[in-house]
């Protein structure tokens, strides 16, 4: 079954999705802080995020200041992974995470239909991951499932 949202979501004016400018593991790095998540090291990071089957950003425009990140690997064949979900505390920051999954989940739909999807993601994501159709474990066991 694919999944189809209700409505697409649009960014505030000034922002933007991107997903051909690999962003800079520092900029990931500081992203990943200030949600609470855990950093990496730069080499590691920027290698991940290279080794990434896709990944999408936002951008403030007029700053060129990163406010949301995800990166996805896959099998292409049952399972498809999402990481470092992240987007900037903050009035938007529910927003991004929905954008974020939107075209994420639409790219997995078209290019790896039939994928189990599981997500790493901060507690500040859960409420967009859910409003996305995501499940939290009943047990509060922190994994995440999807059916497309």
């Amino acid at each position: 079954m694919q999944y189809n949202f209700k409505k697409k979501l649009v960014l505030p004016e000034g922002y933007f999705v991107n997903s051909s400018q690999i962003p800079l593991a520092k900029e990931v790095n500081k992203l990943l802080a200030n949600c609470g998540c855990e950093t990496f090291p730069i080499k590691s990071l920027t290698e991940a995020i290279k080794k990434s089957n896709f990944f999408f950003t936002i951008k403030n425009e007029s700053k060129n200041k990163l406010d949301g990140f995800v990166r996805v690997t896959s099998d292409r064949g049952l399972n498809a992974n999402l990481w470092n979900l992240s987007a900037i505390p903050g009035n938007n920051q529910q927003l991004f995470y929905s954008i974020l999954l939107q075209v994420t989940l639409e790219k997995i739909n078209r290019e790896m239909p039939g994928c189990s999807i599981s997500v790493q993601a901060p507690v500040s994501s859960f409420k967009s991951l859910e409003d996305s159709g995501f499940i939290l474990d009943p047990n509060g066991i922190r994994v995440m499932g999807y059916k497309l």
